[in-house]
């Protein structure tokens, strides 16, 4: 954002910096003066109501007639279903509570600047969402202690930062065993990239489910991409166009299902008969597929309420009982996933 009102907000965080600096103390415990809280002495309370007052610091709620609270929703991107789903988990779980969620991306803002925006709008915190987190971002959360709450991070977080995911692990397991107890031997993987940790742990959970049904690992079934279909559809070509292809595909999202489908498509190879899918997400699309994807579900809307329910945790100068909560998983079985047809593809 440009203008008058982004002038403002860095005016505004500027001043909140150098009182901090004044004074000796963090940045969050001026902010926490700043939002009334009471875990702050009141001798330093005082040093700091006194200088906000002097250097003329208006409240982001007293500047217009009430004004909500508001938490700052940042993604590393908002395309795909998986996204969409998130973002409306957040929203919609915020606003129940009177809590306005702000919407942005580090396309053009690094994460580093979103964190600065928070404090200069007098916001309750930050929930990221599957994005990577630098080691100087995660020395600034912890050390100014700022309300952050992460959603599916990418790389493993400091111990110190809340984050919020689902069983991973466990749902692939459970997606693999279904396709494994319809009678396939030969399952394809489209897993996610292996710095991810959703990804890894899927990918984990595959390899769990075929080695507790005796069944070796095959790493020429196995492709690696984004959570993205082109990539996906490019992958599920490479491997269905084997002479020995799979009777199966497992794909860690519902974008690299719509990938898979789609490769099967251009190869005359039908779905269910001689392809199953199965997906990870059920998003929205995955019902709407043609056939309807077999899929694990991901708890989008309690996701977003986790997020924001230990963010305002956190504003409130609680810490939570842990630091890593991961929400169940359901199997969803739809019409992409049938017994394999018996014949040269499929091993005895």
């Amino acid at each position: 954002m440009t203008g008058p009102g982004r002038s403002r907000r860095d005016a505004q965080y500027g001043l909140l910096t150098s009182i901090a600096g004044e004074i000796g103390v963090s940045l969050a415990t001026v902010s926490k003066v700043v939002h009334r809280r009471r875990d702050v002495s009141e001798v330093t309370r005082a040093r700091i109501e006194a200088l906000l007052t002097e250097r003329g610091y208006v409240r982001a709620w007293e500047s217009g007639a009430r004004r909500p609270r508001q938490i700052l929703a940042v993604f590393r991107d908002l395309a795909g279903p998986y996204t969409l789903e998130v973002v409306r988990g957040i929203v919609e779980s915020a606003a129940e509570i009177g809590v306005h969620t702000t919407v942005g991306t580090t396309g053009r803002r690094s994460i580093a600047q979103w964190l600065e925006e928070s404090v200069a709008l007098g916001a309750v915190g930050v929930v990221i969402v599957i994005s990577a987190l630098a080691e100087h971002d995660q020395r600034r959360i912890v050390d100014q202690r700022l309300p952050v709450v992460l959603v599916d991070p990418l790389n493993a977080p400091s111990a110190d930062i809340p984050s919020v995911g689902v069983t991973n692990w466990h749902g692939a397991t459970t997606a693999v065993q279904h396709l494994i107890e319809l009678g396939h031997r030969r399952i394809c993987m489209l897993a996610g990239r292996s710095h991810s940790l959703a990804g890894a742990a899927r990918l984990h959970g595959y390899r769990a489910a075929l080695a507790e049904a005796g069944i070796a690992y095959d790493p020429a079934l196995v492709r690696s991409t984004d959570f993205d279909y082109g990539e996906a559809l490019r992958a599920a070509r490479s491997v269905l166009e084997r002479d020995d292809r799979p009777t199966a595909v497992f794909a860690a999202s519902d974008a690299q299902a719509l990938g898979a489908l789609e490769a099967a498509r251009q190869l005359g190879i039908a779905v269910p008969r001689e392809l199953s899918v199965m997906s990870f997400d059920d998003t929205l699309v995955a019902a709407m597929a043609s056939p309807p994807l077999s899929a694990v579900r991901q708890p989008f809307r309690e996701l977003g309420q986790e997020a924001t329910r230990v963010l305002l945790q956190l504003a409130d100068g609680r810490l939570p009982a842990t630091t890593r909560r991961e929400l169940a998983t359901e199997l969803i079985v739809r019409m992409s996933t049938a017994p394999p047809e018996v014949g040269k593809h499929e091993l005895s």
